[in-house]
């Protein structure tokens, strides 16, 4: 996750009633997802599709979004409105990853015993996308697009990457950018129902899953490991989202390094290697594009000050207690208050640390770090720590920033358009590759041992 949240905001950069509003529209989203709940569609022996709150609220997000320009101007979501809540989206993970932090901490001596397992599976996820995804992309007439589109999972490190070495108007620059849109776009979905999909099938443990759910994205990290956790019971769902917030905090720390001297100068040789073979019959690229598709897609966000920060905070874990209430049968009580303001210190401190340290390590490291610290056995008022924001399920606090993520789809759908069908179905196969290779390598070190 790019971490272009500032610390001040200059003035005029947008209205303390603005945000008002997107939190009255992502609490709107979180209501009627959670009120619609789960629902398990069969398809046929032990395949089955899992809907949850969270892939709800971003398909309501989105509908809302781009249906905004037929609605009453007070419900409508405008463009600023639709930046704004992309911007929002990054500090309301950190909610998110705060929850799954204090779950690591209490499962940190299962996950060591993990071993390779953790350490191996980031071969599968950043292997898995150019082994699946760029044959495809070759078949299909993509040339070197190919290369940017299925190196990587595409999300900001990625564009940075590509950007640095190639150039965003180079073929390569065109192809991450045409997979960060479709996984901004899809991806939550996608791997939701993907994930769920390969869980049903009873072939994997839960634990190996939930290690192919760390991506990368935080996003797509919560709904993947939702959709595998939903088919658990209570304490293996729990262990589900601690080992899939390992796997993805090492995918973000590490992950880039790895991504940049192994993956992308591999897909570079593999290209050179596969292309004269499978696209000898396309002439030319298949992707889609123009000279504004660039300038559409790197928006600035807009600036957040330290008020801003800490009310986004506050109005996500007030809407995951309904949540928390409705769906997990969990009263706000007392003790379920303090859990989260648990959650929200954990947060505030591990930024605060990040802007002291000017930026040098992402901030999802430092909330990561501080969480596990107060849950880890033998650190004093740990079991209480865990009691408190144990009451707080992990899904109820993925769903308030799915829904922002759905509150921000429709800026993109313009640049969405410019895009072909073919870079959208490799993106989609390669966000498949990445979940798939990382399982399978998880799979071979984690089975039976834990």
């Amino acid at each position: 996750m790019t971490e272009r949240i500032m610390a001040v905001n200059p003035p005029g950069v947008f209205a303390g009633t603005r945000l008002a509003k997107l939190f009255f529209c992502a609490a709107a989203c979180v209501l009627v997802a959670e009120l619609i709940g789960t629902l398990t569609i069969p398809l046929g022996g032990k395949l089955q599709i899992i809907l949850m709150p969270l892939l709800w609220a971003l398909l309501i997000g989105a509908v809302w979004g781009i249906s905004s320009p037929r609605l009453p101007q007070a419900l409508q979501i405008d463009r600023k409105m639709q930046v704004l809540s992309a911007a929002v989206l990054q500090p309301a993970l950190l909610i998110f990853v705060a929850k799954l932090g204090l779950l690591v901490g209490g499962n940190l001596p299962t996950i060591l015993q993990s071993g390779w397992a953790l350490a191996f599976q980031e071969l599968g996820h950043f292997f898995g996308t150019m082994v699946f995804g760029l044959p495809l992309a070759l078949l299909l007439g993509i040339k070197r697009e190919a290369i940017g589109a299925t190196f990587s999972v595409g999300r900001e490190p990625s564009l940075a990457i590509i950007g640095e070495k190639y150039g965003m108007d180079s073929p390569e620059g065109h192809g991450v950018l045409a997979e960060y849109i479709t996984g901004t776009i899809f991806g939550a979905a996608f791997i939701a129902i993907f994930a769920g999909l390969i869980a049903s099938l009873g072939i994997f443990n839960p634990l190996a899953l939930a290690m192919g759910a760390g991506v990368g994205s935080g996003s797509m990290m919560a709904a993947a490991s939702g959709a595998i956790a939903a088919q658990e019971t209570p304490e293996v769902a729990k262990q589900v989202a601690a080992f899939a917030a390992a796997a993805n905090l090492v995918t973000v720390t590490i992950g880039t390094y790895f991504t940049l001297f192994l993956s992308l100068p591999f897909t570079v040789w593999l290209y050179g290697k596969l292309e004269p073979v499978l696209g000898r019959t396309r002439a030319i690229s298949s992707v889609a594009w123009d000279k504004g598709l660039q300038r559409e897609t790197s928006e600035n966000l807009p600036q957040l000050s330290a008020v801003h920060l800490l009310a986004i905070w506050l109005a996500s874990g007030l809407m995951a207690l309904f949540g928390n209430w409705y769906s997990y049968k969990a009263w706000p009580d007392r003790e379920i208050l303090a859990g989260l303001a648990i959650i929200v210190a954990v947060v505030a401190v591990g930024f605060a640390i990040y802007r002291l340290t000017k930026n040098a390590l992402p901030a999802v490291l430092f909330v990561s770090l501080i969480a596990m610290v107060l849950t880890y056995p033998g650190v004093p008022y740990a079991d209480a720590v865990s009691v408190s924001t144990g009451k707080i399920n992990f899904l109820a606090l993925a769903t308030p920033v799915i829904a922002y993520a759905g509150l921000s789809i429709a800026k993109d759908v313009p640049v969405f358009r410019k895009l072909g069908w073919r870079i959208v179905l490799v993106s989609l196969v390669a966000n498949a590759g990445t979940f798939i290779g990382a399982t399978l390598i998880a799979q071979f070190f984690v089975h039976p041992h834990i």
